[in-house]
């Protein structure tokens, strides 16, 4: 298990380190200009000039990106260009919000979904599997800011149930964060559900025809515990590794709720960094999200593999 856990760990720092030089390479291909957008567009040349050598902007690729991965493994996300202050003061309240919203996305989708797939699976070919299959494939086909919209549009206009924004007031309670953070996590919601579910449909089908299930019903056990001890551990092992898969995106990959929500999460502050070429902001933020996600596949990993021991064994050979 050690040697598992060491090499997929291996393989995570070899990905964040492609990451970190494809997302800068990528941050100097972005137009405009570092020190003009700092000070506008009716500051002189020289000045500009100026704060982009002072900036540092002005230095070699390669320069840059040494300077800022050596600062990054000491644990240094450097400074801002346009706000000039810590990065990670920045990052940090962004990355605790947007994982604020994953978290009660996660909380609602991850068991709607699976309940969903089980229950499509026992029920496959009739009106309920296909209920729950067209519905919940048709909502992942509808771009999120559509279905966001149309949420807000019923539960916050016209019912009043739901606030329209999900930034809740200073100091409030943790059910009044939840009230703010449900529309835009209903929204994630209708995204995730579908694809979720029909993973986990298709694990329960295939878990219903394997041999253990054949013989757990000769065994004589009834239906309940057949598909409590057997076919739910082996149907939903795929899963584990959707969900996880699905992590990033739940973190980062959010800007368009955070736009229409009004949600200063991480997806909303990388956007607008790279709006103003704000290098070591951009740069961070992404591979913040990347280490994040790393994390959410490795625990993924080690779960799968403790439930099928099969997989370390092969992963270590």
């Amino acid at each position: 298990m050690a040697r598992f856990l060491l090499k997929r760990f291996g393989l995570a720092l070899i990905t964040l380190v492609l990451l970190s030089m494809i997302v800068f390479a990528a941050a100097q291909l972005l137009p405009g200009d570092v020190g003009r957008n700092i000070l506008g567009g009716f500051a002189d040349q020289r000045s500009v000039d100026l704060l982009n050598h002072q900036l540092g902007v002005d230095r070699p690729v390669y320069v840059q990106y040494g300077d800022w991965i050596s600062h990054l493994v000491r644990g240094d996300l450097g400074m801002s260009l346009e706000y000039k202050v810590s990065v990670s003061s920045l990052l940090g309240p962004s990355l605790l919000h947007s994982l604020k919203l994953a978290a009660l996305a996660f909380v609602l989708v991850v068991p709607l979904s699976i309940l969903g797939g089980v229950t499509a699976a026992l029920r496959q070919g009739r009106i309920t599997d296909r209920t729950i299959t067209v519905r919940g494939l048709s909502l992942t086909a509808v771009p999120e800011f559509v279905t966001a919209i149309v949420l807000i549009v019923i539960f916050g206009v016209a019912l009043g149930l739901l606030p329209t924004t999900a930034q809740a007031p200073p100091g409030a309670s943790f059910l009044t964060q939840i009230k703010f953070l449900l529309l835009p996590s209903l929204a994630l919601v209708a995204v995730l559900f579908g694809y979720i579910a029909r993973i986990a449909r298709a694990g329960v089908i295939e878990a219903l025809d394997a041999d253990y299930t054949r013989t757990a019903y000769l065994k004589g056990l009834d239906t309940k515990t057949v598909i409590r001890r057997h076919v739910l551990r082996n149907a939903l092992l795929p899963t584990i590794a959707v969900v996880a898969t699905q992590t990033g995106y739940l973190i980062g990959g959010l800007v368009v709720i955070e736009k229409l929500f009004n949600y200063p999460g991480i997806g909303q502050r990388i956007y607008v960094a790279a709006q103003n070429k704000d290098f070591t902001m951009l740069e961070s933020g992404v591979l913040v999200i990347g280490m994040v996600y790393l994390l959410a596949t490795l625990v993924a990993d080690t779960l799968y593999s403790l439930l099928n021991p099969r997989i370390r064994y092969g992963g270590v050979d």
